[in-house]
């Protein structure tokens, strides 16, 4: 079967294409903008891939068009598949239909975390032998890839409340009909196409009613929200982890970076001992652990492969160490996820010097829906740099506080974090930088990098 995609270079529509090709299937696609890493790693599995939308890329060999859900009408590919009747689905879908149908799915839910639990989850099934498919919305270290098919029953998805597709504005993980879910958190998100918390909480909802009655629902304890989802019915066994006794899955961290903790289901303990620290990770873990042992996985072993977990590209990555100054690239966009991972760091370096680097690119952030929470999330950071462009819809001074500034040019914010960099390496004084967005950030994790590289500091 040749499948054409239309969005391809995104990290979901991306892992379809691979898992296409392992399935035997030829494979075509286009997106607005295509290159690396996506576009190269397609091109080496024999993907034919087209820069910029038009109905000529569709191939006339195309026995069905999957579309992704950033494309809307009036994309020139897409209007070109509806004039001519031809045989369209989502991405979600067609996964469930040809991938998922067949296996035991283990899907990762949740605000904030979804990346980084489902890779420890898949390293998890790999490290104790169970070799299993996994699509991934980020590049776990371990593998070096986003997907794959996989070699057993067992089937990691990282489950995005996102909207499926022009024509199917469920949420995409209502196609994936889970046997193991795993329900991090909930907060309002997506703006763009979510009006309230309660409109989310309807889509778990949905989300529960595909659970099977000999499944299992795995949430966090301390989630009020998430709490409420389940009192609106769930007809599946249900284990809670966190840090209250009461919880199924029990930790505690042994370290205050949350380096070390200890995990303890009923009469059984083990410990944690890795490279990742957060109490926010600390959680992500127990959560991938009680997931993992729902089909089988004992609790030493679990925490074992955990030891050997490399993280995933992207979630306080260092990205540059010397001089005493290191860069750290991060995903964080959302108030929680950046008071996390900022409350991490901070217990790892206690009072050394942190500069926060803030782009508000998500159309949540963009709005400002969020902002009367952001000067608390940041709290941790010493000073704090915003990058503001024309997107943004409020003015970040009215977070009113001093140790925030604002930038509307990515020129002038390196300048000022080349100025902190080279004083901080003078004096001979640490300094971290904490880049956070889920974007590109117009280049300044490279910009920045190539200039400390090329400066003199001695």
């Amino acid at each position: 079967m040749h499948l054409h995609i239309i969005g391809i270079c995104g990290t979901f529509m991306g892992g379809v294409a691979r898992i296409a090709k392992e399935l035997g299937h030829t494979v075509s696609g286009s997106d607005a903008n295509t290159y690396p890493p996506m576009s190269t790693q397609l091109e080496s599995l024999g993907v034919e891939l087209f820069e910029g939308y038009s109905a000529q890329n569709i191939p006339a060999t195309a026995d069905m068009v999957v579309v992704g859900n950033t494309i809307s009408r009036g994309n020139p590919e897409l209007e070109s598949v509806l004039d001519k009747g031809l045989h369209y689905t989502s991405g979600a879908q067609w996964l469930s239909e040809n991938v998922l149908n067949s296996r035991w799915v283990l899907a990762v839910s949740g605000t904030h975390g979804k990346t980084t639990t489902a890779s420890m989850l898949a390293w998890i099934l790999e490290d104790c032998g169970y070799t299993p498919g996994f699509l991934i919305g980020g590049v776990p270290a371990n593998f070096n890839e986003s997907a794959r098919l996989g070699q057993s029953d067992f089937f990691v998805i990282e489950a995005d409340e996102y909207d499926t597709a022009f024509c199917d504005k469920r949420s995409k993980f209502v196609h994936y009909r889970p046997k193991t879910l795993v329900i991090n958190n909930l907060e309002f998100d997506h703006a763009d196409i979510f009006d309230t918390i309660e409109d989310i909480k309807k889509q778990f909802n949905h989300l529960l009613k595909t659970v099977p009655s000999l499944g299992l629902v795995v949430h966090n304890e301390s989630e009020e929200h998430v709490k409420a989802v389940l009192e609106m019915g769930c007809w599946s066994e249900q284990q809670s982890f966190g840090q209250n006794q009461d919880c199924s899955w029990l930790c505690k961290p042994i370290t205050p970076d949350c380096h070390q903790f200890e995990v303890a289901h009923g009469a059984q303990t083990s410990q944690v001992n890795w490279l990742l620290i957060g109490e926010h990770n600390m959680l992500n873990a127990v959560a991938a652990i009680a997931a993992a042992h729902h089909v089988g996985v004992q609790l030493n072993d679990a925490t074992s492969a955990l030891s050997r977990f490399k993280s995933v590209k992207r979630r306080l990555e260092t990205i540059y160490d010397a001089h005493g100054i290191v860069v750290y690239d991060d995903f964080a966009h959302h108030p929680t996820a950046i008071q996390g991972t900022l409350n991490g760091l901070r217990n790892k370096v206690g009072d050394q010097h942190i500069i926060a680097v803030l782009e508000p690119r998500s159309n949540t952030m963009k709005r400002g829906v969020h902002k009367d929470l952001l000067a608390q999330a940041l709290s941790d950071a010493d000073e704090t740099y915003i990058y503001a462009d024309k997107n943004v819809q409020w003015d970040i001074k009215q977070l009113q506080s001093q140790t925030i500034s604002d930038y509307s040019s990515i020129d002038s914010l390196l300048n000022d974090l080349l100025v902190q960099a080279q004083e901080k390496a003078k004096a001979g004084t640490p300094l971290h930088i904490l880049i956070m967005s889920n974007g590109g950030f117009d280049g300044l994790h490279k910009k920045l990098v190539a200039s400390l590289k090329n400066c003199k500091f001695t």
